[in-house]
């Protein structure tokens, strides 16, 4: 695999037709800088394979040749990088990529060793001033060639003999204007930001009104931000200087598609669909709160601050200036109306009514066990159904995550709101990944890092999260501590394969401790038929209930036996039936074959999920969707006393998303007339064939 890297060479600059780019480098001031990243001639000589791993002495400890069949133990970014597991590549191919890997490899230590952060100057590249055509008439350039040599700035002879210069008849060319973008991460970085003599040439005492920077980007930190040495380099611009904050203070998550849905849902179960906790995305109808923050300096002079919301847009050119008009505005009235106008919904919706006991909500459903929704859509997101997450909750303080797919920690944001978010986090005790495939797993490290801050943040003694995992992760997550960010002290790692129902590897001590930390009285796994080293899961609750996770898989006889009597099976259902031959080849399910499983382990309920990315609101019905069968939504949450309510729902939620579900019927009907017609061709072909 061949990787290549920006050489942001701060002594050249980076062009195209569009802008110029001039590096600047901020390094890092410390007396003593730490050495996280070793020189490289003793690269090879460290072992990645460190991180806790719960149940295992020092022997039985992973070795990199167990998780991945062919890489060693001890490796270097070089040897992850150049290795050839062909035996036939030449010399020169092998010195090449040796040669390649290594200079990725000393780039690579040298920038994280000096601690550099770069930041951006950037510049449009220049603009002929425009052709006025009334000057151009007022002094008698007739129609034609001469109006194009004038705008390209040549001056022209008129048949009278007069001079007409491009000056006279074109607006002042436009030198383009300059933005800069600054990432200080750090109160470490400040006296290299505000000593670099590059930024002077763009603040206050800038040669020219041109070279004054229009906007400066900040994604530094607030922490740094308020720093007085950082703000007064702000000072430093003139006033008319836009300065665009991107940091950890932006509120809105800026998805109107994620609140319309939640809105309309929330009308058919206010408790199972709750609004969403994120209030940094503002309702049309009100006041619109201002994001500009003025930050006075000693000369009563302020600062042209603005933090952004998603679609804030700053006009360079034509014209410039701030453009709010396209921000995310939430309409809650215009998205129940809708729904409310469709024929035949408040039928539906007085049907649930009557069918489920609202009102009385909370005096009939039992708290704990709740299961959260986070992500219900496979491979990759869309605007209404994010990739896998879900979280468990067995207690007031025990959660477990099951599955982390992108974009996971946003979601979590998204339904718990920022006040609330750091709770759930510290509460997280432990986090199950069924298989190593991205759209499982790629969310992990963000979750880690976000934990993190919120038991600091929290005050809360650090205590690192129980990782049920393939072995194969441990590589990866062993590669990233390494080469990036220490992150093995944010987990303990146990190898689902040790919690196979067939017999547990996992010492006693270590099993009895987990189950008790999770409020649990068993946990166990299986392989199930995906890809290689896929589990699915089964945890027997303190409460006698039994909930099963399929992860992704083809119906699979061990995950029927492993489940068996499950209260809940939450089984994957990506493709709809007429789609079966697709979901064999990528090894998945269609909806009846989930329903199917559930039958035959005998659970008491099953909740669809991980639905192809087509089904992007709801799936197709079949008359296998029996009283026992429900679909999950993401932002969705249920309790155990909740699952008899939810095929209550599939009418209602039938008609609410009913164009989406009239296109889904119709791509059925000429997938299925293609297919015959291809059935009629194909026995035609074989009568001829026959004949012969």
């Amino acid at each position: 695999m061949d990787i290549s890297f920006a050489e942001s060479n701060p002594k050249e600059l980076f062009e195209d037709n569009v802008l110029k780019v001039q590096y600047v480098a901020l390094k890092r001031h410390l007396e003593a800088l730490p050495n996280e990243f070793p020189e490289d001639e003793h690269m090879d000589d460290i072992d990645i394979s460190h991180g806790n791993q719960l149940g295992m002495n020092e022997d039985e400890k992973v070795d990199e040749t167990t998780a991945t069949g062919k890489h060693k133990r001890s490796k270097s970014i070089s040897s992850y990088l150049s290795e050839d597991n062909s035996s036939t590549s030449s010399d020169t191919s092998s010195n090449s990529s040796t040669t390649r890997s290594n200079d990725f490899n000393n780039s690579f230590c040298v920038t994280k060793d000096k601690g550099i952060s770069m930041c951006y100057v950037c510049r449009l590249q220049p603009r002929p001033g425009a052709l006025c055509l009334e000057k151009c008439v007022a002094l008698g350039v007739p129609p034609g060639p001469l109006l194009g040599k004038l705008k390209s700035g040549e001056d022209v002879t008129l048949q009278d003999g007069r001079v007409v210069e491009s000056k006279q008849v074109c607006e002042p060319d436009d030198p383009g204007p300059i933005f800069i973008v600054v990432d200080c991460p750090t109160e470490e970085y400040i006296s290299s930001l505000i000593d670099n003599d590059v930024f002077k040439k763009y603040q206050k005492f800038a040669e020219n009104d041109e070279d004054a920077a229009s906007v400066v980007v900040h994604f530094t930190p607030k922490r740094v931000m308020d720093d007085p040495r950082y703000q007064s380099w702000m000072k430093s611009f003139l006033t008319s200087t836009q300065h665009l904050i991107l940091n950890e203070t932006n509120t809105c998550m800026g998805s109107i598609a994620v609140h319309r849905i939640q809105h309309k849902l929330n009308m058919i179960h206010p408790k199972i669909f709750p609004l969403l906790g994120d209030n940094g995305t503002k309702v049309a109808d009100e006041e619109i709160l201002k994001h500009d923050k003025s930050h006075k300096s000693d000369g009563n002079k302020e600062l042209n601050v603005l933090s952004a919301d998603t679609l804030t847009a700053i006009h360079l050119r034509p014209r410039k200036g701030l453009d709010r008009s396209e921000e995310i505005r939430l309409k809650p009235k215009e998205y129940i109306n809708e729904t409310l106008c469709i024929e035949g919904f408040s039928t539906a919706l007085h049907d649930v009514e009557s069918n489920v006991q609202i009102s009385k909500y909370d005096e009939m459903v039992k708290e704990y066990p709740k299961v959260l929704f986070l992500g219900t859509g496979s491979c990759i997101p869309n605007k209404t159904r994010n990739t896998s997450g879900i979280i468990l909750e067995t207690g007031k303080e025990q959660r477990i995550l099951l599955d982390c797919g992108e974009g996971t920690y946003g979601q979590i944001v998204r339904f718990f709101g920022k006040s609330k978010c750091d709770e759930v986090l510290s509460s997280l005790k432990a986090v199950y990944i069924s298989h190593i495939h991205a759209d499982h797993h790629i969310g992990l490290i963000g979750v880690l890092q976000n934990r993190r801050r919120a038991l600091k943040h929290l005050n809360m003694e650090h205590e690192p999260v129980i990782l049920l995992a393939p072995i194969q992760l441990y590589s990866w997550l062993s590669f990233y501590d390494h080469f990036f960010e220490r992150i093995k002290d944010e987990y303990e790692f146990v190898s689902n394969s040790d919690l196979l129902y067939t017999g547990h590897r996992l010492n006693n001590i270590t099993y009895d401790r987990i189950i008790q930390k999770l409020n649990m009285q068993e946990i166990s796994t299986c392989f199930v038929k995906h890809c290689p080293n896929a589990f699915g899961i089964a945890f027997s609750l303190e409460d006698g209930s039994k909930i099963t996770y399929s992860g992704d898989t083809m119906p699979c006889n061990d995950l029927t036996i492993l489940g068996r009597n499950s209260d809940l099976l939450i089984h994957e259902a990506t493709m709809e039936d007429d789609l079966e031959h697709e979901a064999l080849i990528k090894m998945h399910s269609t909806t009846t074959q989930a329903i199917e499983i559930g039958k035959k382990m005998e659970a008491k309920y099953i909740l669809l999920t991980h639905f192809s990315q087509r089904y992007a609101k709801l799936p197709r019905f079949n008359e296998n969707f029996a009283d026992n069968v429900g679909i999950a939504f993401d932002n969705m949450q249920v309790r155990m006393d909740d699952l008899p309510s939810l095929p209550h729902f599939n009418s209602a939620l039938r008609l609410m998303f009913a164009e989406h579900y009239d296109e889904m019927e119709q791509k059925a009907m000429k997938r299925q007339l293609r297919n015959e017609k291809e059935n009629e061709s194909n026995l035609e072909k074989h009568k001829i064939l026959k004949t012969q």
